[in-house]
Formats: C-alpha cells, structure tokens, sequence
C-alpha cells in the first residue's frame, strides 16, 4: 500500500485542524497591523524573508485576541511544525 506522501497528498494535520476550529469558534481571523506590515518588509530588507503560513497566522490571531497565552501559542506552534514536518 503507497503512503499518503507517495501519492502526492499531504498527511491530515491535526494541530492545524485544531487551530481552525479554536478560530472558528471564537470566530477569528487574521488581518495584518502596521506593526506586521513594517515588520514584514524590515525582515525582507535584512534578507530574511520569513512568511507566515495561515496557521501560524491564526496563531497570532488567538493570541491577539486573548483566547490563547504567548505560551500556549508557542507550544501549538512547535506542535503544527513538528507534525507538518512529519
């Protein structure tokens, strides 16, 4: 039997479908600030072009917002890049 990879499709990401649901139910979304947008182009200019995917942008979002602590942002992101890596 051929792997999900194998066949070109990703594996079901699990921290991601977590993430989407927290948004959802707190009906959240990301819109950028000023802040991001300078920061965007201040990483750019220093050749670090770093883009954030929409998970990690929701991410952003929920801690924005106050459902989730800095930490537990962090720990969700290090999850959805350890099983995205997978």
């Amino acid at each position: 039997m051929l792997s999900k990879i194998m066949l070109g499709t990703r594996p079901k990401n699990k921290v991601a479908d977590a993430i989407r649901t927290l948004a959802k139910r707190h009906k959240i979304s990301y819109a950028p600030t000023q802040r991001d947008v300078w920061a965007h182009h201040v990483t750019r200019l220093a050749g670090d072009d770093v883009e954030l995917d929409e998970i990690e942008r929701l991410l952003i979002a929920l801690q924005r917002a106050g459902h989730l602590t800095r930490p537990e942002a962090l720990r969700y992101q290090v999850n959805y890049l350890r099983e995205a890596k997978l």
